[in-house]
């Protein structure tokens, strides 16, 4: 075997969505913030991305985090979320992949019955409490960085279905959410074909026809994501969504930023209040239990603090290798399996 470089890689999945965790092989990129070495990474290391997530090494249903040294003094460590069309400031389901990999590898160390881990990603510091037993991760629940309402019962002119109303709010990254069941979807899991072309119509009229931007980072900008739900069952139900993953997937998981998204629109709704819980199930039947921990502002507006709560499981240990002779260093994708669009980038 000869091989240009070699990365090596801890496989894991958090409640069904991949997101495994790059532990060798990679350096940090350069930047004074972890925001930074985020935008640095996308700019001049994207093939890292493309390499892991493209084809015939990846697929459109992963994610990888690579971990580096956080400029958080709080923080044990930093992250940077690679998904298929973009670097994402967070993410409930791969921060729950990155704290069950760190302690059961032995990165950080674990305590029983719980262990504190802080995190810090693009988005800002999170804490991470993880349930421990064992040896094992039993749960972790992410406090997630302040989620908010951007605006209510937009209207979206999306193509070949007419004018839809979403509901605009940040959990991590921006999400367009939808009432499927308005619809005529039942959000079950044999629609998830159909269900995902919605999606992606819908995030893109979102893109083209609203102007989003976080207060406080206004390079956090832009619709990534779109949620298509039923409608809530109440505190401590089970509500059961799927997020629609660029370029066209459903989330496995329930979503841990789309939980929270959704969460800061019942509070603005008045349906949830501080100390309340929901819980998301996703079209796999996966579940994540979500918070309301309190209330803050993010730029003069109002926003919650959530958190997420769930599961993950290592499935594998691996390094990948690019022969200096192989045609396609960086991966390629078709759109038969990358998702709806085919698209690489938001």
């Amino acid at each position: 075997m000869r091989a240009r470089r070699v990365i090596s890689v801890v496989g894991c999945h958090a409640e069904g969505e991949i997101g495994d965790v790059i532990v060798g092989g990679v350096l940090p990129p350069a930047g004074a913030t972890l925001f930074e070495q985020m935008e640095r990474m996308r700019r001049d290391h994207d093939d890292i991305r493309r390499l892991l997530l493209c084809e015939p090494r990846g697929s459109v249903a992963r994610h990888v985090n690579l971990l580096v040294p956080p400029k958080h003094p709080d923080c044990q460590v930093g992250a940077i979320i690679m998904e298929p069309t973009e670097y994402v400031p967070s993410s409930g389901s791969n921060l729950i992949c990155i704290a069950t990999v760190l302690l059961e590898t032995g990165i950080v160390p674990m305590h029983e019955p719980e262990t504190l881990v802080r995190i810090e990603v693009p988005g800002g510091p999170v804490r991470a409490r993880a349930t421990c037993r064992d040896g094992k991760c039993v749960m972790v629940e992410i406090e997630n960085v302040p989620a908010f309402v951007e605006r209510l019962d937009a209207e979206l002119e999306v193509e070949g279905v007419g004018t839809v109303r979403a509901d605009i709010a940040y959990g991590g990254m921006f999400y367009a959410l939808v009432d499927g069941t308005r619809l005529g979807f039942r959000v079950a899991a044999d629609e998830a074909r159909e269900l995902a072309v919605l999606g992606e119509r819908v995030r893109r009229a979102a893109r083209e026809q609203l102007t989003v931007a976080h207060p406080e980072n206004p390079a956090i900008r832009g619709v990534s994501i779109v949620q298509i739900h039923r409608p809530f069952a109440g505190v401590g139900a089970v509500t059961t969504n799927t997020c629609i993953v660029a370029p066209g997937r459903s989330d496995r998981s329930p979503t841990g930023t789309g939980t929270a998204a959704r969460m800061a629109v019942l509070r603005a709704r008045g349906q949830m209040q501080v100390g309340d819980a929901m819980i998301h199930a996703s079209l796999i039947g996966s579940q994540f239990r979500g918070r309301i921990l309190g209330e803050t502002l993010v730029g003069g507006r109002p926003a919650i603090l959530p958190s997420i709560a769930g599961r993950a499981w290592i499935t594998g240990l691996h390094q990948y290798t690019v022969d200096p002779e192989d045609p396609w260093p960086q991966g390629y994708v078709l759109n038969d399996t990358w998702g709806v669009s085919g698209s690489i980038e938001q």
